[in-house]
C-alpha cells in the first residue's frame, strides 16, 4: 500500500468511525413530552356507539401530556386536570377562546380572530376559577392563539395575550402552532416557550425538502436560546388526501409516525411530539384517528410514547 492510498484509508476509518458515534449518540433523551390532540376536548368520536369525549384512559400508558378544551372564563377544569394527573400525566390548556374572538374573513385562513378588549379580566377570572397558582403542577403548557398566523391574530396582539399570561404564571410554558403555508410570516414574542407548526400528507418527513426548508423558517423565528421546538407527528388519515393527494397507504403511517420520531431526535431543541389526532371523524367525517389506527401501526406509536415517556 502506498503512503497516498494509507492516508486516505485512514481519513475514511475516521469519518466512518465519527459518524457511528454520532449515530449512536442520537437518542430520544432531549424530547420530553409525548401525547396526542383531541384528549378532552368535547370531541366524540362518532365511530363509537356509546358518547365520549375524554379519551386519557386510552392514552395515559404511552403519554405524559393531553390536551383539555377551555371555552369560557368559568370552566373549572381542575377535577380534569386532576384525572390526568393522577395517571402522570400534565395538561396542555386550549386557551384561545379565553384570548381571542372571531372579527372577521379578512385571513389565510378565512376566519380572522382579533383580541378580545377584555382579555385580561377573562384570564385574571380563569385563574380564580381554577385556583391555577395553587394548581400549577398539574399544567404542562398554555396553548394560545391556534395558528396565529393564518388566522389573521397579529403579532402585537398574541405578544399582549402572551406577555400578559407570562407576566401572571411564569413557570408555565407557552406554546403555539402555526400553520405551514405562512411559517415564513410567523412572529414569535418573547414570552413563547414551545414553537411549532403543523404539515401533514408527508410520507417522509424528515426526508422531504419542503418540510425541512418550513422546519428552518420555523426555528430562524425563534427570538431566544430558551425556545424549544415541538414537532406535531401526523396521526390520522384521510383516504382522499393521505391516500390519493400524499400518496400514503394507510399501512404506511407506522413509517410516517417513524420518520417524525427520527426527525424530532435530531433536532436537539425538540421537547416535545404530539400526534394530531386520537379520535377519529375530525376535520372530515371519513378521517380515522390514531385510535382507530390498525393494531400494528397502535402499537408503534405505544412504542414511540414509552421510548420518550419511560413509561413501562
Amino acid at each position: 500500500m502506498n503512503r497516498a492510498t494509507f492516508i486516505f484509508a485512514v481519513i475514511l476509518l475516521i469519518s466512518c468511525n465519527e459518524e457511528k458515534q454520532s449515530e449512536q449518540t442520537i437518542d430520544a433523551s432531549h424530547i420530553k413530552y409525548f401525547g396526542f390532540t383531541l384528549i378532552d376536548t368535547n370531541w366524540d368520536d362518532p365511530t363509537d356507539n356509546l358518547t365520549k369525549t375524554n379519551y386519557i384512559d386510552e392514552v395515559f400508558g404511552f403519554s405524559n401530556v393531553a390536551d383539555i378544551l377551555v371555552v369560557d372564563p368559568a370552566d373549572n377544569v381542575v377535577a380534569r386536570m386532576a384525572e390526568m394527573n393522577n395517571l402522570q400525566v400534565k395538561s396542555i390548556l386550549h386557551l384561545s377562546e379565553i384570548f381571542f374572538e372571531l372579527v372577521g374573513t379578512s385571513s389565510p385562513s378565512g376566519a380572522e380572530y382579533g383580541l378580545r378588549i377584555d382579555y385580561r379580566s377573562r384570564w385574571d377570572e380563569f385563574i380564580d376559577a381554577n385556583n391555577l397558582q395553587g394548581n400549577q403542577d398539574l399544567i404542562q403548557s398554555f396553548y394560545i392563539g391556534e395558528e396565529p398566523t393564518w388566522n389573521g391574530i397579529s403579532f402585537s396582539e398574541l405578544k399582549s395575550a402572551t406577555d400578559y399570561v407570562k407576566s401572571t404564571l411564569p413557570a408555565i410554558p407557552i406554546m403555539i402552532i402555526e400553520a405551514y403555508p405562512v411559517v415564513d410570516q410567523l412572529q414569535v414574542p418573547n414570552s413563547v416557550d414551545w414553537i411549532g407548526f403543523d404539515r401533514y400528507l408527508i410520507k417522509d418527513p424528515n426526508l422531504d425538502l419542503e418540510y425541512l426548508n418550513e422546519l428552518n423558517q420555523l426555528k430562524s423565528k425563534f427570538t431566544n436560546a430558551e425556545q424549544k421546538l415541538v414537532i406535531i407527528m401526523d396521526t390520522h388519515y384521510i383516504g382522499s388526501l393521505h391516500g390519493d393527494f400524499g400518496g400514503i397507504a394507510l399501512t404506511e403511517m407506522d413509517g410516517v409516525a417513524n420518520s417524525y420520531f427520527e426527525l424530532a431526535k435530531s433536532e436537539p431543541k425538540t421537547i416535545a411530539i404530539l400526534g394530531y389526532f386520537w379520535p377519529s371523524g375530525f376535520d372530515d367525517p371519513e378521517s380515522i384517528g390514531a385510535r382507530n389506527m390498525p393494531g400494528i401501526i397502535k402499537e408503534n406509536y405505544r412504542r414511540i410514547g414509552k421510548e420518550i415517556t419511560n413509561k413501562n
